[in-house]
């Protein structure tokens, strides 16, 4: 192999980071668009896995540091990374997990208020993001026309997503109610660079709900995140920046700040903002933190609170001074220079629950063995389980049936690297083969189209996928 295929086509998009963080995926299969058939269950009864096979490796013997000291600035969207650096599930399947707190959605749908509504949207996009804290490996990169779909009528939806590009790497999802409630879909295309002790990940892409009892159509874009100390010391996650959610139908807005951890870790994991009408008018102010839960207070309490909470310019006359008196940096502001690791603050985790306010969300608990499975959440351990008989209705593309992240996800890592790389080749080959004969890639379940609501491009579902035709899939494993 050349040069110029080993830089082309080693993973790509997410390396070094820590399971699918931008910036975030059960399965009865069905033949019909409003029925799926019952999957052999036991006792009559679907239940879903609460552990893995095997405890997660440990990563100590691996340096990642031989990888990434020549990418310092760099984007890392070709940058391979050994299969100890990853946790046992597919990109697809990482971002399947925004539907973890599929019940914010049902519970907007019920509002018949507008201001109502964008509250409990508000609240979902928040929770998109909260899987990723602690999330210390990678996904696997998908393949070209990896697909993975999802239908939890518990939960009442069904979701497909596909691998549409690889350079630069998209993944395009879509869900829908089984009821007919709502649709959300969208497409990701993750951004990173490595800034010597962190990566910074900039998960590009518009996130599209419609509430279709009512309507309406919701925008909005996923914070910024970093993942500190990816060569020395523990790693610790921050998400950072304004995310704008539009309902494109009333003209409400709501305006969430993920604030940066700052100097003395007070603001780690907050979210502030507020929703205001289309008059502009302050309607409701929105706290709490993206790692614990959210809540909403009227503007005037908030306000009140604020008044009597302290006196933050005296606090902020203390960080000028002591910013003052350092280095000037070199980098950006989120850049992590120097020999020393950077240490998480140590903050409470609890939010200050302002009298008056309303509980729009809170995190579900997490497994007591998480920290031995990848830190993952009960959700997460359900997304590669093959229920047996499902693999003669998954398409064949479908990332249950990767070789290498079942070989993962089993603990054999031999077979998982062998597997990796075999299935790189044979990614590579396919790519030849079609430069040789003039061939171009074709989608299967989504095509590029312009977001009416946004102008930009974006990928959407041409439907089909639950008839169960796959004879045109790929075999790209």
């Amino acid at each position: 192999m050349n040069s110029e295929e080993e830089f082309f086509d080693a993973e790509t998009g997410e390396a070094a980071l820590p399971a699918g963080m931008c910036l975030f995926f059960l399965h009865v299969c069905c033949q019909s668009p409003t029925r799926p058939p019952v999957l052999p269950i036991r006792a009559g009864v679907r239940r879903f896995l609460k552990t893995l096979p095997a405890q997660m490796i440990s990563r100590s013997n691996f340096s990642i540091w031989s990888i990434l000291k020549k990418c310092i600035g760099m984007e890392l969207s070709k940058i391979a990374m050994p299969v100890e650096f990853n946790e046992p599930l597919s990109f697809l399947q990482r971002i399947t997990e925004y539907m973890e707190h599929t019940h914010l959605i049902h519970k907007a749908c019920s509002l018949s208020d507008s201001v109502d509504r964008m509250q409990v949207v508000a609240a979902f996009a928040v929770s998109a993001v909260a899987s990723q804290w602690e999330r210390t490996g990678k996904p696997f990169n998908p393949l070209l026309g990896e697909t993975y779909e999802l239908i939890r009528e518990d939960e009442g939806y069904r979701w497909i997503s596909e691998q549409v590009s690889h350079h630069p790497p998209v993944s395009a999802f879509h869900a829908q109610s089984l009821k007919q409630e709502f649709e959300f879909h969208g497409s990701i295309y993750p951004k990173l660079k490595f800034w010597g002790k962190s990566v910074e990940a900039e998960p590009k892409g518009t996130m599209v709900l419609d509430l279709l009892k009512h309507k309406e159509v919701y925008t909005w874009t996923n914070p910024m995140c970093c993942v500190h100390n990816i060569i020395l010391g523990k790693l610790w996650i921050e998400q950072y920046g304004s995310v704008e959610i539009i309902n494109h139908s009333t003209g409400d807005k709501c305006v969430l700040n993920f604030k940066p951890c700052g100097m003395f870790g007070k603001d780690l994991h907050k979210v502030e903002g507020y929703i205001q009408d289309k008059s502009k008018k302050k309607r409701r102010v929105i706290y709490g933190k993206w790692t614990e839960c959210i809540y909403s207070v009227d503007p005037k309490s908030y306000d009140a609170y604020k008044r009597t909470a302290g006196d933050p310019k005296r606090l902020k006359q203390v960080r000028n001074c002591l910013m003052r008196s350092l280095p000037a940096p070199t980098q950006n502001e989120n850049s992590c220079e120097g020999e020393e690791a950077d240490e998480m603050p140590d903050v409470q985790e609890t939010v200050t629950v302002i009298p008056g306010s309303a509980l729009l969300w809170r995190i579900t608990p997490r497994p007591a063995h998480s920290a031995q499975i990848y830190n993952f959440t009960s959700f997460a351990v359900t997304l590669n389980e093959l229920e047996p008989g499902m693999e003669k209705l998954l398409a064949p593309t479908d990332c249950r049936l990767r070789p290498d992240i079942r070989a993962m996800e089993n603990g054999d890592m031999e077979l998982a690297s062998a597997e990796k790389e075999r299935l790189e080749e044979k990614q590579r080959a396919a790519r030849r083969e079609r430069s040789e004969e003039d061939e171009t890639w074709s989608t299967r379940w989504f095509q590029l189209g312009v977001n009416p609501h946004t102008g930009a491009e974006d990928w959407f579902y041409t439907g089909g996928y639950f008839d169960r035709n796959y004879s045109d899939c790929p075999n790209i494993y």
